[in-house]
């Protein structure tokens, strides 16, 4: 394969742009310079593609790659967006295909693919526009627990989640994350346990999907894994995390299921609740949140860290992801 052209999409339009931009940079410093030549193509947040700092069309810099990368995150890149733009070029790319990367950064539509795979996935109650959030908020209120979970439904990064309770709280929650561009919005239970996120690699070390170990997340005291917590650097990340062999067994089986389930492709990383037996609303065991198709490759990510859990370098790993896209 030498002499390929990889193109590092990064940055994007989406509220994820600073974390793409970091994702990026991370592929663009560890892809082998003997293997490969590496094309950086940001896009901005208006956006406008570039290419060596002058604007350009998608079509003259892609003619330029013979694959790509993507290391954008949120909407345009994780949604199927740009994936269609690749698609119409004829550009081979990692990662999941349109339709995949909609399925999972839906996550109205991915729980409802969970719950047909067999997994748990806390019960919700899904306010589609900015007419029902005060009947949203009322049945979350009559239905569950409080606090509960307020979500978008189409953004990543733990961006506009929040834990709270009561009537007022919830409503507020709700209607801000319409008033901030939300296209919809979950109210879940919340399912008090430990955070954990599981890494799928296809065709690695043998195995059609290689999963790596586990990783316990553990967020400052009072808080959950919130962006804020993400990008902090006061988040604990144990891996492979302190669970039971069959908590352990649980999380591998339902990252393969929902990779499978969503129809990703390559790579991908599902992150979940871990309840204690007895728990909350009779909860116990694992409970899926949401799958990210394009997870962050910074090295503080949480995918990079379970790698170099299991002797994976980042050169390796994108190696990889590059041969599966330009033999497929």
């Amino acid at each position: 394969m030498d002499g390929i052209v990889v193109g590092v999409l990064r940055g994007g339009p989406s509220r994820e742009h600073a974390v793409s931009l970091k994702t990026g940079a991370a592929m663009l410093a560890a892809l082998p310079e003997e293997q490969y030549t590496a094309r950086d193509i940001y896009i901005d947040t208006e956006g406008q593609w570039h290419d060596r700092g002058r604007p350009i069309t998608p079509e003259r810099a892609l003619r330029q790659i013979d694959v790509a990368l993507v290391a954008l995150h949120g909407e345009y890149g994780e949604d199927g967006e740009v994936q269609k733009v690749l698609e119409r070029f004829g550009i081979p790319y990692a990662g999941a295909d349109a339709l995949g990367s909609y399925l999972a950064t839906h996550k109205l539509m991915s729980k409802a693919r969970a719950e047909e795979a067999g997994l748990r996935t806390p019960a919700f109650r899904y306010v589609a526009a900015p007419a029902g959030s005060e009947e949203g908020a009322r049945e979350a209120i009559r239905g569950f627990r409080q606090p509960v979970v307020v979500k978008p439904v189409g953004w990543g990064s733990s961006l506009g989640v929040s834990v709270v309770g009561g009537y007022a709280p919830v409503l507020a929650a709700v209607q801000k994350l319409f008033t901030d561009g939300a296209a919809g919005v979950l109210v879940e239970e919340y399912i008090d346990g430990r955070e954990a996120t599981v890494g799928i690699i296809e065709n690695m070390r043998g195995e059609a999907l290689y999963a790596l170990p586990p990783v316990e997340i553990i967020p400052p005291e009072g808080n959950f894994f919130s962006y804020e917590a993400k990008y902090s650097g006061d988040t604990r990340e144990i891996c492979p995390g302190h669970f039971s062999r069959t908590a352990a067994e649980e999380l591998v089986h339902a990252a393969k299921a929902m990779h499978r389930a969503l129809g990703l492709r390559d790579y991908s990383r599902s992150d979940f609740i871990v309840a204690p037996r007895g728990g909350p609303l009779g909860a116990e065991g694992v409970y899926y949140l949401e799958t990210n198709s394009l997870p962050g490759l910074t090295p503080q990510s949480l995918m990079t860290k379970a790698l170099a859990a299991v002797g994976i370098s980042l050169h390796d790993f994108l190696s990889h992801l590059v041969n599966l896209a330009v033999t497929r």
